[in-house]
């Protein structure tokens, strides 16, 4: 009988939660083969076997979280493959009656954990797992009702407060309860992408000092250029050629000549990086997912927008994997997609700084003294981690992307 534990599924992963168990118990595996999907804060990943053989105990159940390294399911690698049909019948058989009748004693770390930190009997609570498995929901349930005293899950008026100097993590741990139903009220429960989502935003917050600054830009010339060529564009490439590409290439020079915006916290130190690898943010429904151009720097703006419209595909798919989430070292955000023109965005920890691109809008101009004219503007809002950055070198970087954009014509610029 062999363990499989939760894999380390990235940089900083150090759990994650059972989406779908992909084999059952009984269920015949391969070594390599998945057997679960797991939610991190990173990605939603496949879990391979470490070894052949066939699905013993699940430990952990759908919904729960599991610290990197602890044990999620048991394999029986006792070579089957010669056995008499007869036998191997008698293996599944006895698993799938198990898996439907002895679930209820079968508990997963989670539960065990949250039933001895409480004093809870779990012989006395009727699961609704499947068949009668105690699920963590139940027990949280139960908790939230009073304890023991109340078996019956009842919905519980008020969720305690989250101390302010507790991690996301910390208060994951917590009992989670449910409000109670109000008339017309309409409760989304929360899925692990959103809950994900909103830890990494709180433990950004509550760990980076933020402080933001806005810039101006005259984008009128980079306007006419783009214009000009995205027809031919689009012949070529079968993708439209979109304003964003412009922006990353200005912006990872820029952070070339400033290279400390390009930089991570690591409590005695802070780490600079060498490589430029940008961070971009792509919405799909109710997720957000951050892949990465990794060496940004290095590519035009024709190459950018093929590497963006690779990555925006990927995550519209669902085939975005681990290795493209990892690695960034600075996130822009092309806010202006929605029509935003001003925004203060939330670092990506634990990065820097993050920018927003917005929306970009004719204004009237003064170009001359006492002469207006029509141009094209647009915000670059950025936020920064005060313990690494402060106003003075914001502002230079600001001012060289604004350099950049605004001569555009004369650095020659071109998207081949």
């Amino acid at each position: 009988m062999k363990e499989i534990t939760m894999p380390q599924l990235g940089e900083s992963v150090t759990e994650g939660t059972i989406e779908r168990w992909i084999v059952a118990p009984g269920e015949r595996v391969e070594k390599y083969d998945p057997i679960a999907e797991v939610q991190t804060d990173k990605v939603l990943a496949e879990v391979p076997s470490s070894y052949s053989g066939i699905m013993g105990e699940q430990l952990a159940q759908v919904g729960d979280t599991i610290p990197v390294g602890d044990v999620i399911c048991i394999v029986d690698t006792e070579d089957v493959n010669d056995a008499p049909v007869a036998q191997q019948t008698v293996i599944e058989e006895t698993a799938r009656i198990e898996a439907s009748t002895t679930q209820k004693a079968r508990y997963s770390p989670v539960v065990m954990r949250l039933a001895s930190e409480h004093n809870i009997d779990l012989q006395r609570i009727e699961g609704s797992g499947a068949g009668g498995r105690i699920t963590r929901k139940d027990i949280e349930a139960l908790i939230a009702a009073g304890g023991q005293q109340r078996v019956q899950h009842e919905a519980v008026v008020e969720a305690p407060k989250r101390n302010v100097n507790e991690s996301p993590q910390e208060e994951r741990k917590k009992p989670v309860t449910k409000p109670r139903q109000e008339n017309g009220d309409t409760l989304i429960p929360v899925s692990s992408v959103r809950r994900v989502i909103a830890e990494k935003m709180t433990r950004s917050l509550h760990e980076i000092p933020h402080a933001w600054m806005s810039i101006e830009v005259d984008v009128t010339d980079m306007v006419k250029y783009r214009n000009s060529v995205k027809d031919a564009f689009y012949d070529k490439e079968g993708f439209k050629l979109t304003y964003f590409p412009f922006f990353i290439e200005a912006i990872a020079k820029a952070l070339k000549k400033f290279p400390l915006l390009n930089s991570t916290w690591e409590g005695d130190y802070i780490r600079q990086h060498k490589d430029v690898h940008i961070s971009i943010a792509v919405a799909v429904e109710d997720a957000l997912y951050v892949p990465v151009i990794r060496h940004a720097d290095d590519y035009s703006v024709r190459g950018l927008a093929k590497q963006i419209n690779r990555l925006a595909t990927s995550v519209r798919e669902g085939t975005m994997t681990m290795e493209q989430m990892q690695g960034g070292t600075f996130t822009i955000n092309n806010t202006g997609a929605f029509g935003s023109i001003l925004s203060k965005g939330i670092i990506n920890h634990p990065q820097a700084a993050i920018i927003q691109v917005e929306s970009i809008v004719q204004k009237p101009v003064f170009i001359e003294e006492n002469v207006l004219a029509g141009r094209h503007i647009a915000n670059l809002c950025i936020s920064i981690d005060h313990r690494i950055l402060d106003g003075l070198i914001c502002g230079k970087f600001l001012q060289h992307v604004k350099f950049l954009l605004e001569n555009f014509e004369k650095r020659q610029m071109s998207v081949d």
